[in-house]
């Protein structure tokens, strides 16, 4: 992919947005910069006022006709994800779509049973929005991100201050179009378009920003905690991931190996809920790996616009470089390699081939650290111990899977340090709180949890 410096857009300096399954320049947006934060915040305090006194439920509802602006432009939204980080079309129609409306409407409905206050004896306990909200979302769902983040936000009274990431950033002009034509007011939501170390900074330190609310790397994470205490706001972070695909002794081995092959490759590996981690007895390694790798071989890598893709390119091409990186990591610390490996399938794009390694050490770079890529890494244990100390033993904790007979495997579930953990393919519930342990993050996505990470609360003594 060739490189393109910052052009110029009504005097401002532009980024490019590039295409990963072609390299081309798609788009330009303009690269924001802390004067901008400073007229969005502007902005979102004076609106915040009177978004605030709204009534909860006429704030809900604009929020209903966010999710429903969102399905009524499912192609158009699709077709932009595609184009900006080679999300195979077909997924993008589906989850890149369907889960924000999914989270919009779960967050509308919410309000009415929500407990806005409640009596504790004498006392009058009220929750109340916390302010102006920052928001900063990554590249691997673009839509998703801030979705989960705003229709919260709005329920709540908070307004909004959101910068999209610099490669994945179409979606955010048309979400701002919907938000608009639902009846959210002006300056409740504003979008600042601009890289980390500009925006997000300014996002982060500024005093007129109640809160932050971040979805992206650990290292990243880490910066934007540190800079937002020296202003002492709220920082609710939803950072990287490491999940492990336990499977037991007596596990339904069709259901486990391709679910779990689906948990590790789905959107190319780029989702901080995957599970790149196959934990299985020893004994039944040789058959995981049979198995695992005639799932894998029915994932069509190629061109994004084809409704037969399920693997396009990675988001860009300096990701695409660290996966790769990885994939020849695992080959050089002595990894068994059982399906594809280094090199690109393609001599155009953004593309590594989907991988899978055996007898995986599970103390080693490619079972460690995220990759955040198509590649599973298939680690044989020798007891149930052994394998919860494998799925605990790195700094992440997100999300998990066991598989085996339901008893056997709710047990271990409960031992996995992991803010999500799926039983037997359990379903994913926008009610239910969704966030890490440890360097995986704090703070709570989705449902009641969701919702009051927005509020501050208040008692009122009688």
């Amino acid at each position: 992919m060739r490189a393109a410096a910052p052009g110029r857009f009504d005097g401002m300096t532009t980024i490019p947005v590039f295409n990963p399954a072609t390299g081309d320049v798609v788009a330009e947006v303009p690269a924001g910069t802390a004067a901008d934060v400073d007229r969005a915040v502007a902005a979102a305090r004076a609106a915040l006022p009177a978004w605030a006194a709204t009534d909860p439920l006429d704030r809900a509802a604009v929020v209903g006709r966010i999710g429903a602006g969102i399905a009524a432009r499912t192609d158009e939204l699709a077709a932009l994800i595609t184009a900006e980080m080679g999300a195979p079309v077909s997924l993008a129609r589906t989850a890149q779509i369907q889960f924000p409306v999914a989270v919009a409407q779960s967050f509308a409905a919410l309000a009415e049973s929500f407990a806005w206050t409640e009596t504790l004896g004498t006392s009058l306990v009220v929750r109340e929005p916390i302010g102006v909200v920052g928001a900063i979302t990554p590249w691997n769902f673009p839509l998703q991100q801030i979705v989960s983040k705003l229709a919260p936000a709005l329920v709540a009274g908070d307004t909004t201050v959101w910068k999209p990431s610099e490669i994945a950033p179409l979606t955010a002009r048309v979400l701002a179009e919907i938000a608009a034509e639902a009846g959210l007011p002006a300056g409740v939501f504003n979008v600042v378009y601009g890289t980390g170390d500009v925006v997000g900074e300014a996002i982060s330190a500024h005093p007129g920003i109640d809160m932050i609310s971040f979805t992206g790397s650990t290292r990243a994470g880490r910066r934007i905690g540190a800079v937002a205490a020296e202003t002492v706001k709220r920082v609710a972070l939803e950072l990287g991931g490491k999940g492990a695909n336990v499977i037991l002794d007596g596990a339904d081995l069709d259901v486990a190996v391709t679910h779990g092959v689906a948990m590790a490759f789905t959107n190319g590996g780029q989702v901080c809920g995957s599970w790149p981690r196959l934990l299985v007895p020893a004994h039944l390694q040789e058959e995981v790996v049979a198995r695992a790798v005639a799932v894998a071989e029915t994932y069509t890598v190629g061109d994004p616009l084809l409704e037969t893709t399920m693997i396009g390119p990675m988001a860009s091409e300096q990701h695409r470089d660290k996966v790769h990186g990885y994939i020849e990591r695992g080959v050089a610390d002595g990894a068994r390699l059982v399906f594809g490996g280094p090199g690109r399938p393609f001599e155009k794009g953004a593309y590594v081939r989907p991988t899978i390694f055996a007898d995986v050490d599970p103390a080693s770079a490619v079972a460690q650290e995220e990759i955040f890529g198509p590649v599973l890494t298939v680690i044989p244990y020798r007891d149930a111990e052994e394998a919860v100390a494998i799925a605990n033993g790195t700094n992440y904790g997100l999300t998990s899977g066991v598989f085996g007979p339901d008893e056997e495997a709710r047990a271990i579930a409960r031992r996995i340090r992991a803010g999500q953990v799926d039983v037997n393919g359990g379903h994913w519930n926008p009610l239910a709180p969704f966030g890490g342990y440890r360097q995986s993050g704090n703070g709570r996505e989705f449902g009641r949890f969701g919702l009051e990470e927005f509020l501050e609360v208040k008692s009122i003594q009688l």
